[in-house]
């Protein structure tokens, strides 16, 4: 006789906040169980690894592209957090038994995201336009 594990019940608030802190490397899909979380976590560190490999760590090509999965991060914290509870119950919680009732949770999460997202967002957008600028020549002879 096979015994099941317990099904295991995840919360809509944990979700949000994972993504909106840690959705660089994925940590939301681990969370979710989704298949190719892996692919997130890989693809930041080896983006990190070569960050770091420049003079400033900031300032280069690779720190540029982990801008995509921290956005990416960024628009599902967002997601998470606006979905109705009985949504997130039905794709994630189908067979738990236990029905989501977040409250304030998921609502500072998204305020938190937002603020989080602007600055980071706008930064990178910055950190891309400086660098076509330099490329194109368009800022020769500035003091910056």
């Amino acid at each position: 006789m096979a015994t099941h594990a317990p099904v295991t019940h995840r919360s809509k608030t944990t979700v949000a906040w994972l993504a909106s802190l840690l959705g660089m490397f994925g940590a939301h899909w681990w969370y979710l169980g989704r298949r190719g979380a892996w692919v997130f976590t890989v693809y930041s560190c080896v983006m990190l690894a070569l960050a770091h490999l420049y003079p400033v760590w900031w300032d280069n090509p690779a720190f540029l592209l982990l801008l995509l999965p921290i956005t990416e991060g960024y628009i599902e914290a967002l997601i998470f957090a606006v979905k109705p509870d009985e949504k997130f119950d039905q794709l994630y919680n189908p067979d738990s038994g236990v029905a989501t009732h977040t409250r304030w949770g998921p609502i500072i999460a998204a305020m938190v995201t937002l603020v989080l997202m602007g600055t980071v967002v706008v930064f990178g957008i910055a950190l891309a336009v400086m660098h076509i600028y330099t490329a194109m020549g368009w800022l020769d002879g500035l003091q910056l």
